[in-house]
């Protein structure tokens, strides 16, 4: 989603979207006629605006008598607009879901399913399963993104280290990780950050072969030792001294060290290609490699769908507009300008947008690549990770404990979904 998928505070609460949508029947009985009429598109990226107002123009051309309304809320305020749409009963026709969301809307019937069959094969599978709820699908990818190792390569000229293979490992990170600190410089090989999940342990913890949360999101996965394995990596670097400390971390982001010639290495997504190649310090000087291998191969998928409103007063035409944003003519615009099309075969152009830098990386990843992890609420737990895990980032208690108190939060918490 060229951003961290975490939602955190600004994730709806459960128990008001059951009331703002109480007897949820569907208030639209439009079926398509000749009628003018204009429906309400609501995203959160001020980057993607433009493309978005392309896609809602060429879908004007084939459907003449729909105008589609692009409406942008900058994420920071997003959530909590659309909690108030929600509320007053005028949400978007059609909006941006993403997957820490996506379960606690469908759940309380403010999305729409997807009743009319579709071939699901066009997008992959991980995304499919993240925007299907008890069955039934409620969105159609838009978007995806993985994440890769992103290193600079002037830092590992300077040490004499060799750029990652596209098959290293674990040890193999490690032992680059050693040899790129230099304390003397105030260089540290990477940075353990705690605020994006997504993009550092989720990833670290299925390559230890261990799970966030069981597949049907009523147990935790914190206390099986192969997750605080996964846990473990990233603790460990900051013992080390080869990452900067929380604190450190805290005051100046992680992104920010990297851009200052401070990390050699950020483990970043695909949405970060616009930032690095834009950077004045790292535009020529950094490119990606695929994340390093523990006991499996594994990466975070993550990506937008396209959602209908369940109250959208013009259902067949908000259901056509969705059909053509998940279509390959609506992909092959959007890996021209945007962010990559979900639709596979079609994200060639994103990849030749920068020839400079090995971005078929974050396409390979799918391969191996896990949905995002998510229940109903999934802020919930979210937050309670936050409140667990600092302390073991911080020194205070041991991971393994960290880990395991989190785990029985976690569970009392999934428990109450």
């Amino acid at each position: 989603m060229w951003k961290s998928a975490r939602s955190g505070a600004a994730l709806l609460c459960a128990a008001l979207l059951a009331t703002a949508c109480a007897g949820g029947e569907q208030a639209g009985t439009d079926t398509g006629s000749p009628e003018k009429v204009t429906l309400s598109y609501g995203v959160w990226d001020a980057t993607q605006q433009a493309v978005m107002q392309e896609l809602a123009t060429e879908f004007t051309k084939t459907h003449p008598n729909v105008a589609v309304d692009v409406q942008l809320t900058p994420w920071v305020d997003y959530w909590t607009k659309l909690k108030a749409a929600v509320s007053g009963g005028a949400a978007p026709d059609v909006f941006w879901m993403n997957g820490p969301n996506f379960q606690l809307y469908a759940s309380n019937g403010v999305i729409k399913p997807i009743e009319e069959q579709v071939d699901t094969s066009v997008w992959p599978k991980p995304l499919v399963d993240l925007y299907t709820y008890e069955g039934k699908l409620y969105g159609l990818p838009k978007d995806m993104d993985t994440v890769g190792v992103w290193y600079n390569k002037t830092l590992f000229d300077a040490a004499k280290v060799k750029y990652p293979a596209d098959d290293w490992t674990w040890a193999d990170f490690k032992e680059a990780a050693a040899e790129l600190t230099d304390p003397d410089k105030g260089v540290h090989a990477v940075g353990a950050q705690l605020t994006s999940f997504q993009e550092y342990q989720y990833n670290t913890i299925y390559q230890a072969g261990g799970h966030v949360i069981s597949p049907d999101g009523k147990k935790s996965g914190y206390d099986d030792p192969k997750t605080i394995e996964g846990l473990k990596f990233w603790t460990d670097l900051i013992a080390a001294k080869q990452s900067p400390d929380l604190k450190t971390m805290t005051d100046t982001a992680t992104l920010q060290l990297f851009e200052a010639g401070k990390l050699a290495m950020y483990w970043g997504g695909s949405w970060n290609v616009a930032e690095f190649t834009k950077n004045d310090y790292t535009k020529d000087k950094v490119d990606v490699a695929p994340l390093p291998k523990g006991e499996k191969q594994a990466t975070i998928i993550h990506g937008v769908a396209n959602v209908m409103s369940a109250k959208t007063e013009h259902p067949a035409e908000a259901w056509e507009f969705v059909k053509f944003l998940g279509s390959k003519p609506a992909a092959d615009i959007l890996g021209k300008k945007g962010p990559i099309p979900a639709y596979n075969g079609t994200q060639s152009d994103w990849v030749a947008a920068h020839p400079e830098l090995k971005l078929q990386t974050f396409l390979d990843a799918v391969a191996y690549a896990v949905p995002y992890p998510v229940s109903k609420n999934t802020a919930a737990w979210q937050e309670a990770e936050l409140t667990h895990l600092t302390k073991a980032w911080t020194g205070e208690v041991p991971i393994e404990k960290a880990a395991t108190d989190l785990a029985t939060g976690m569970n009392d918490l999934l428990a109450k979904e």
